[in-house]
């Protein structure tokens, strides 16, 4: 049978027609497909014209062609989940090849499993390996990319959850989609903690949109701001001062605690938190915490609030005389040392001072600390009272019976008692007689027969030592105390021991302008006068015949016991002499002493 040639329009065998509209891809697989048919039958052997007819094989064509769905890149297209391996999710779209799309693409399915259906973006129908690019992310995008446009262009605000904090800020899931939120966007202040507001639903301000790149940045702080200028501005109207207004902790420094007062921000100070000593706002107040507090003043020039909250607390102060009368033993916790003494808390708002000279009878406190330590709990007796400056004065030591009021019936006039030398002056040495009292030796009651010229020369700084209590003082806590009277006095017997005209020899210990001290032994000073050191010859001064350490023989000429003196007489010079002293004499001024002793 002759081949028959049919011709189209154009005049090619299966030719598109040339309209200006575009093909999709179903009409250009049919006109691809209508060209191999007229192929087929003019080339019969490559084709099994035994197994198919041509109708047949029209018909096997059909069939084949139904099993193709009409789909196009870059639409929104319905598959069905094969499989779930791994991190993928394997989708069919009634196409030749399966697509895949990562799982975690469906964090909004949690429940997807094999046979669900989902709207996935076809992006490619192939790429080099051959698979279908597919998206869901994309596709929940372009789903809800118009309702997000008309928000932005509407100013609208849409509603998100906080996913997942990130380089700057948080993913915000918006109807589905990833939505960029800077950090400084989130709130109006700086958020310490992003972790604890994630997987909280907010409504959220678009304010950059790019659908190109599919970028959505939102703000909270916008909405927050917008609320604020309304409740600011109704606030305003309302707020007066001394008024009480509950209020939310928002912030807390050093030096106070910021208070929303619904829109406009409030300063709570540290002394305005409690009429009590509090050493950090912390310590009453929480971030988060709703408290009642009382404006104090306003300045909206400034836009400042001063507020308070222990003018809404009883003042501590009012009737406190007659709570705690003078001579009142009162309890108190240390909370504040100062170098004069140390504050002592009552109770909450009330404090009292004990003074570093109201702590102890007996010893000589340099600094409190010594005594006291924070946080101690004390006894003390409340000795004035001054509602008007808020203040108290109390005393530890008035707690105990003044040891200096008994003393006196203790240690009568002439009582010997034994003590240890504490310290030493030029003037004495100080012998503790009980802990914390010391009484005084003074350097003339130190010997009966030597002149002392420094206590070193009979005591030292720690000997234990027998003392006579010479006088006590009460008033003005004071105690004499005698070393010599703890012995015989020597002048008692000095005439039966050095009767006149005694010889004796004796060591030159002091130049005197009238004359030379001399020690004849026992402790016994002698003093011989100028005109007789050289057998009353002129002599100018002491130093031009003797010096001090050089022995000289003499003779008693007068024992004074009343006065206490010895004069003497130079009767020769012993030719064994120490070496003279290298450093120039002293000469003493005798002051009207001539009758040294």
């Amino acid at each position: 049978m002759p081949e028959l040639e049919t011709t189209t329009p154009t005049g090619t065998l299966g030719a598109p027609p040339t309209s200006g509209a575009p093909l999709t891809q179903r009409e250009k697989r049919d006109a691809q497909k209508a060209q191999l048919r007229p192929l087929a039958n003019r080339r019969p052997e490559l084709y099994e014209e035994d197994e198919y007819s041509s109708e047949e094989y029209d018909r096997l064509m059909e069939l084949y062609n139904g099993t193709l769905a009409s789909i196009e890149e870059g639409e929104i297209v319905k598959s069905k989940v094969r499989e779930i391996r791994d991190n993928l999710v394997v989708l069919d779209i009634g196409f030749k090849s399966e697509g895949t799309i990562p799982l975690e693409e469906f964090k909004d399915m949690p429940d997807l499993k094999a046979g669900d259906e989902v709207e996935v973006l076809l992006e490619h129908l192939e790429d080099q390996e051959g698979s279908v690019v597919l998206s869901k992310k994309k596709a929940d995008f372009m789903r809800v990319w118009e309702r997000i446009r008309v928000a932005y262009e509407s100013d609208q605000p849409v509603e998100g959850t906080l996913v997942k904090k990130i380089k700057g800020g948080v993913v915000v899931d918006l109807m589905g989609v990833d939505a960029f939120l800077p950090g400084s966007q989130i709130a109006l202040r700086r958020v310490p903690n992003i972790d604890e507001l994630l997987g909280q639903k907010y409504e959220f301000k678009i304010i950059k949109l790019n659908k190109r790149r599919r970028n959505i940045v939102v703000s909270r702080r916008v909405i927050l701001e917008t609320e604020r200028a309304g409740k600011r501005e109704k606030l305003m109207k309302e707020l007066e001062k001394d008024q009480v207004r509950k209020g939310v902790v928002k912030n807390i420094t050093d030096f106070g605690a910021f208070i929303d007062l619904g829109g406009v921000d409030g300063l709570l100070h540290i002394t305005d938190m409690s009429w009590g000593r509090i050493s950090h706002p912390s310590e009453l107040v929480q971030i988060g915490q709703e408290l009642e507090v009382k404006v104090l003043d306003i300045d909206w020039q400034r836009e400042r609030i001063s507020l308070g909250l222990k003018q809404l607390q009883s003042y501590p102060w009012k009737d406190v005389a007659a709570k705690y009368p003078v001579g009142t033993r009162v309890q108190g916790k240390v909370v504040s040392i100062t170098n004069y003494g140390a504050f002592i808390e009552l109770e909450p708002g009330i404090e009292g001072l004990v003074h570093i000279s109201e702590m102890s009878w007996t010893r000589n406190v340099r600094h409190p600390s010594k005594l006291v330590s924070i946080g101690e709990a004390i006894e003390a007796v409340v000795l004035k009272v001054d509602p008007n400056e808020e203040k108290i004065s109390l005393g530890m030591k008035q707690t105990e019976q003044d040891p200096w009021v008994v003393l006196p019936l203790k240690y009568p006039v002439g009582t010997r008692i034994t003590g240890k030398v504490r310290n030493l002056t030029s003037f004495g040495a100080f012998v503790e007689i009980e802990p914390g009292i010391d009484g005084l030796i003074h350097i003339s009651d130190m010997s009966w027969t030597k002149r002392v010229q420094h206590p070193s020369e009979v005591v030292k700084k720690g000997d234990t030592v027998d003392v006579v209590i010479l006088n006590i003082d009460s008033d003005n806590k004071r105690i004499s105390l005698g070393l010599k009277q703890a012995e015989e006095d020597p002048w008692l017997r000095i005439g039966e021991t050095y009767p006149v005209g005694t010889e004796l020899r004796g060591r030159v210990v002091r130049l005197m302008d009238k004359g030379v001290v001399v020690d004849v032994g026992n402790d016994i000073e002698g003093f011989v006068p100028v005109s007789q050191l050289a057998n009353g010859r002129p002599v100018n001064s002491p130093a031009d015949l003797v010096y001090e350490g050089m022995n000289l023989d003499m003779r008693v000429l007068e024992v004074d016991p009343i006065h206490r003196r010895i004069v003497l007489s130079v009767t020769d010079i012993p030719a064994d002499q120490p070496p003279r002293p290298e450093a120039p004499p002293v000469v003493h001024s005798s002051d009207g002493d001539a009758e040294l002793a």
